[in-house]
């Protein structure tokens, strides 16, 4: 169920925050959704989510926009955030609200609690998990109804080293098994050995959508490349 963004534009009355911007996330691979602060990638990701109304063009996955899903919130997992938690709510709780609203299994709270290296801190209330605790849990959320696209923003914020070679791994295991993978970052270095696809905006627009690959083959190759075009004339 692959990501398809066409001519999207979104205006803030006087400022365009993302101009006739066209892409493709694909099934299968990890893709970088990447560019500074302002970029327009937050609001791209919002409007794929049905969160924002676009001003021209569309956001599509698996040919819909996201209103159009028959179970959005099991085709679709995504985490924006991490504030969304009730503080003094216990982390298995937590899981049950949202998969009792979402129609899933409560045997799955437990399976994603386990999938994301949280099942000993399932009866730990919010307020005391570290940052990189509730990316985890907002990770476990976003895989309860096991969906074919996942949406993460900022995903290893707060993660440790060996938390973001989890990360990894978990998501090119998502990916291998067919699932479409959009990470949101500022920059490539982050992300660089996780997606395989990527796509630079700045200043609102498409810089570059395509392979890794093509951007270059090694870490100063790549970064060179990225600052260039993320430097490029609005």
């Amino acid at each position: 169920m692959e990501l398809e963004v066409r001519g999207l534009t979104k205006t803030f009355g006087r400022v365009t925050a993302v101009r006739d911007v066209s892409f493709t996330a694909p099934a299968g691979k990890v893709t970088g959704l990447l560019g500074p602060n302002g970029s327009g990638k937050t609001t791209t990701l919002r409007i794929a989510l049905g969160l924002v109304r676009p001003s021209a063009g569309a956001a599509l996955i698996g040919g819909v926009c996201y209103a159009g899903l028959a179970r959005p919130r099991r085709a679709v997992g995504a985490v924006l955030d991490t504030a969304g938690f009730h503080p003094g709510r216990r982390a298995r709780d937590h899981l049950r609200v949202l998969a009792a609203a979402s129609g899933v299994s409560g045997e799955r709270v437990d399976e994603v609690l386990g999938q994301v290296g949280l099942a000993s801190s399932a009866e730990r209330r919010v307020r005391g998990f570290s940052l990189g605790m509730r990316q985890r849990l907002g990770l476990a959320a976003a895989l309860l109804g096991d969906p074919q696209l996942l949406v993460l923003d900022e995903p290893a914020n707060g993660l440790d080293p060996a938390g973001v070679a989890w990360l990894r791994g978990l998501l090119r295991d998502l990916a291998d098994r067919g699932r479409t993978i959009v990470v949101a970052s500022h920059g490539l270095a982050e992300v660089s050995q996780t997606v395989d696809h990527v796509v630079i905006l700045s200043a609102g627009r498409l810089r570059f959508a395509g392979p890794l690959a093509e951007l270059g083959t090694g870490g100063g190759e790549l970064e060179s490349a990225f600052l260039k075009l993320t430097e490029a004339p609005a």
